[in-house]
């Protein structure tokens, strides 16, 4: 029988990227208000495409002052057009949702993307994921049920499209899961934003003025500026935690974090949108932050103490 010991030192790398994925999950609802207060006069289609294009000209003098080089090496150009489709798929579905949906309702269905994420993170890179995870992942969906407000009578249709969100997004967080290895999360960043642009730029240009709802851009007026460069921003900022986040821990660990995205969704909504959460949302949102709080505590023990691991391998904790 053999025996390795993994300092705590090494343990200790998970910390920042629970950390950076709370700021995601701070982040990325701002996005989400800026995107509906937009939607309210302007297409889904050019709110997505403004997403990629304010964040690919915020991305470029960052790039520049790192010292990032701005070629796309060849090898990588199909997996970053994979990772901006995924992304734009993800957009353009959540936007048209929320266009309609209250902001905690839309999310508490895409919730059902942690859970995958888990599921294709075990398949695919192998991650270890123990009962005990699995189960603060199981509560903090059962959480979600809790919150899920809209129905197929009242949203008919439309309330489908955060479900098309959430299989697209767990699909872009495990391609950025890969990538991450292979390139700097600021030069992903900006390459996927930039590749996004030039798809989604041919596409508005060819719909205007050709009568369709969702792609007809309109010039904005006023404040509604700031919705677009707020989506841009936002997207920017929460994206790159989130990329910086899968360099730390891997997507196991993350997944059930991503469950507090939603108490920050329900904030805003009831600040912005005055969408009050209801008894059951409000119980469901007190269990996702106790599964949050608990998965959190659960790495700070494993970073205090050495991981003691034998052969053949314990189950994971």
């Amino acid at each position: 029988m053999t025996v390795a010991i993994t300092p705590a030192a090494d343990a200790d790398r998970v910390l920042p990227g629970i950390v950076l994925m709370l700021g995601f999950c701070v982040f990325a609802p701002m996005l989400d208000v800026a995107a509906k207060l937009a939607a309210a006069t302007l297409p889904v289609g050019q709110i997505t495409a403004a997403r990629f294009i304010v964040q690919a000209v915020l991305m470029l003098p960052l790039c520049l002052a790192m010292g990032l080089g701005l070629r796309l090496p060849v090898r990588l150009w199909g997996i970053i057009t994979a990772r901006a489709l995924l992304l734009i798929l993800s957009t353009y579905l959540f936007i048209a949702a929320i266009a309609i949906m209250p902001l905690a309702d839309a999310l508490a269905i895409v919730f059902v993307e942690p859970f995958i994420i888990l599921i294709f993170a075990k398949l695919y890179f192998g991650d270890e994921v123990g009962p005990r995870r699995i189960g603060a992942a199981a509560v903090g969906f059962a959480g979600v049920l809790l919150v899920i407000q809209p129905s197929f009578a009242e949203f008919g249709a439309v309330a489908l499209l955060p479900l098309g969100t959430a299989f697209s997004f767990a699909a872009y967080m495990l391609v950025t899961r890969g990538l991450s290895r292979r390139m700097h999360p600021v030069a992903m960043q900006y390459h996927t934003a930039v590749v996004a642009s030039l798809i989604c730029i041919p596409v508005i240009w060819l719909a205007d003025g050709r009568g369709w709802a969702t792609l007809d851009p309109v010039m904005p007026q006023g404040v509604v500026w700031l919705w677009l460069v707020g989506v841009g921003i936002f997207a920017a900022l929460s994206h790159l935690m989130m990329t910086y986040a899968l360099k730390f821990a891997p997507s196991a660990t993350l997944a059930p974090l991503h469950y507090l995205e939603i108490v920050m969704a329900a904030l805003l909504g009831y600040l912005v949108f005055q969408d009050f959460p209801d008894t059951l949302t409000l119980i469901g949102i007190s269990v996702i932050i106790g599964s949050g709080l608990y998965v959190i505590h659960r790495e700070r023990v494993n970073a205090r103490a050495p991981l003691v691991t034998q052969s053949p391998p314990a189950a994971a904790i």
